[in-house]
């Protein structure tokens, strides 16, 4: 996935970013960069970053007999035989670097960028599809996949590192896009992998409880993703869109922070520039009206639920940011291809219906069961848990929302990571109110009792993981598909209960 522009020197790229003191020859040739020793080649200049775990100037002596030609950092090293480039930050120095040695891509493709707690896949998934069947090339980098020129590939995460996001951008460029629809992580954003993007559209879905664990409160987890809108503010060679959900109180207190930015605000406000009415759901999508640029459309779309309709609105107005005709998004918004792990049914015909989706945060696994109980089952079964290692705060609230909203909730592990998986179940189990409930360690096993339990006209939603093809534990990851285990479960069932 390498696209290289030739040798450049040194101190050219350097001159991009700030520097405090350049050591050795200026004219050295840099053929490559990397921020890993282990990945190091020759040519390469290399980033020693300061991370939670490691001090990145430990690896120098690595990197070097790897055949670094120099070093950038912001820590005091001592002398080697490479250049060492002494900068304030290294991250933001990496990220200027990277933009300026791919030849700053994202100023010839039209960029869509999206931050928030829940929808970010979605949105930037809705995005690349609107793009493509308006007849627009478009790239997408994201929590699912990598899709660029010739090569679609699971996504490592959400967002990568600078050095990676701007080779994919120029990867993109030189192999004919024209657009790409990015997710930014609040993570990223606050690590600077995005510095350096100029966008033509950035889009705000809401901000929930997540991630606690790293940003450790609320107004923390609101000023890293209110970054993303700093940023374009500071854009020199385009002028960018952002798109903000004005439902939500984060993104009415966004709004009044960008002030007179040009922004485009979606929602079901009257006072919404991109305003959704009308709302009608069933088992095979929704409707909506949609008045918009002083007209309004009949707009139909495969994906189910209100959060649904909130990211096809954010996607729509940022694609008519990027210059597309709006009567066009519209009509192409009747194609858009399921979301893997998104709402997604499992295709076994039995007499009741199983979804499976990505909601682990609480906010996310109420708009997912409040849709359901919309289409009105029978029964709601649900089957989730929560993860390892990350924000504990949220657990009790997650099963204090499916108590609320199912018949019958049957908590199970998600990815336990290093921790010990019946300890998080106790700590989930704290949010429970009554006994309307199961514990099954082993996810498979819950899933298993799920299909066993459900009956005529039922539903079950396994919730959590979503698209992830493994589960991760102690040991490492292991392979695990909900959606495959949920459509084994379901085929088993005794085939007079089919339809």
């Amino acid at each position: 996935m390498n696209t290289f522009t030739g040798p450049q020197h040194l101190g050219d790229l350097a001159s991009n970013t700030k520097v405090l003191s350049i050591t050795g020859n200026v004219m050295t040739d840099v053929n490559g960069l990397s921020c890993d020793s282990r990945l190091v080649e020759q040519g390469d200049l290399f980033f020693a970053l300061t991370g939670v775990h490691a001090e990145g100037g430990n690896f120098v002596r690595d990197a070097t007999e790897r055949g670094a030609c120099g070093v950038v950092t912001d820590r005091d090293l001592p002398e080697t035989s490479i250049p060492i480039v002494r900068v304030p930050a290294a991250r933001e120095a990496m990220a200027d670097i990277a933009n300026a040695f791919y030849g700053f891509p994202s100023s010839m493709l039209a960029v869509s960028g999206v931050t928030g707690t829940n929808g970010k896949t979605t949105t930037a998934w809705i995005v690349r599809h609107l793009c493509e069947t308006v007849g627009r090339s478009c790239g997408l980098i994201g929590t699912i996949e990598y899709i660029l020129p010739g090569i679609s590939e699971p996504a490592s995460r959400t967002t990568p590192e600078s050095i990676d996001l701007q080779r994919m951008l120029a990867r993109m460029r030189d192999g004919g896009f024209k657009a790409s629809s990015l997710e930014v992580s609040s993570h990223a954003l606050v690590q600077h992998r995005a510095r350096g993007i100029e966008f033509d559209a950035a889009i705000f879905t809401n901000l929930t409880q997540d991630h606690l664990d790293y940003h450790k409160t609320m107004e923390e987890y609101f000023d890293a993703k209110t970054l993303l809108f700093t940023q374009i503010a500071a854009q020199t060679r385009k002028k960018a869109r952002a798109v903000i959900n004005s439902d939500d109180r984060f993104g009415r207190r966004l709004l009044d922070r960008i002030g007179s930015h040009s922004h485009t605000s979606f929602g079901q406000g009257s006072n919404c520039n991109y305003r959704a009415s009308d709302i009608h759901y069933s088992t095979m999508g929704t409707t909506f009206r949609l008045d918009a640029k002083g007209r309004s459309y009949l707009v139909r779309s495969p994906l189910i639920g209100l959060f649904n309709v909130y990211n096809t609105l954010a996607a729509m107005a940022a694609v008519t940011a990027m210059g597309l005709e709006l009567r066009r998004v519209v009509a192409a918004v009747a194609s858009i291809p399921q979301v893997p792990g998104r709402m997604q049914r499992v295709a076994v015909h039995r007499n009741f219906q199983a979804f499976v989706d990505y909601a682990h945060t609480p906010d996310a696994l109420e708009n997912v069961l409040k849709t359901l109980r919309l289409i009105s089952p029978a029964r709601l079964i649900t089957v989730f848990g929560c993860g390892g290692d990350r924000d504990h705060g949220k657990r009790p609230l997650m099963a204090a929302m499916a108590e609320e909203y199912s018949d019958l909730v049957i908590l199970t592990s998600d990815n336990p990571r290093s921790e010990d998986p019946l300890a998080i179940l106790r700590e989930a189990e704290k949010g429970f109110r009554s006994s309307g409930y199961e514990v099954r360690v082993d996810r498979e096993a819950a899933i298993q009792r799920a299909v066993e339990l459900a009956g005529a006209n039922d539903m079950i939603l396994v919730a959590g993981k979503g698209h992830e093809n493994y589960q991760e534990t102690a040991t490492g990851r292991n392979p695990f598909d909900d959606v495959s285990v949920t459509a084994r479960a379901m085929s088993h069932k005794p085939f007079a209960e089919a339809y």
